[in-house]
């Protein structure tokens, strides 16, 4: 099993388990793997060097990463598990948000947390009633469970 590093073009850093590198090529060829951040289909191969126990760095050794990029793949994750969580505690009813929200709000259904689709003018209009309604947009990959 393969381990690989990889990024989409929006600079999201994941990874990727693979049967070989042939496997990953397959993958990328096929069209298989979409970033799990942004569905961004074009993903490239990072480069990464096998873990080595040296008495002392080389100067050809791999670079570690910058700060700046560690603090963006923490917050990343954070995003990512926070938008999982919220996925779990609400129920999608697609389509029927405004209307759902509505028979909520008033009592004639059961209170619950609700996620779906609305148009800007429905979410305004639902706010205009008194009914929190929070935009968020979700990428593909996030709607169904991520591997």
């Amino acid at each position: 099993m393969k381990v690989l590093n990889l990024r989409c073009t929006h600079d999201h850093r994941f990874e990727g388990w693979f049967a070989s590198d042939e496997d990953f090529a397959a993958q990328c060829e096929r069209g298989l793997m979409a970033c799990p951040i942004c569905d961004d289909r074009a993903i490239v191969r990072l480069p990464s060097a096998p873990r080595l126990n040296v008495s002392t760095p080389r100067g050809d050794a791999a670079v570690p990463p910058a700060a700046g990029e560690i603090a963006q793949a923490r917050a990343q994750g954070r995003w990512l598990r926070s938008v999982r969580e919220m996925l779990a505690r609400t129920e999608d009813v697609g389509d029927r948000f405004p209307e759902e929200a509505r028979r909520i709000h008033y009592g004639e259904t059961q209170q619950r947390g609700i996620r779906g689709r609305a148009t800007a003018e429905d979410a305004d209009a639902l706010r205009d009633e008194g009914i929190e309604v929070v935009a968020m947009a979700l990428p593909e990959p996030l709607k169904n469970p991520v591997q």
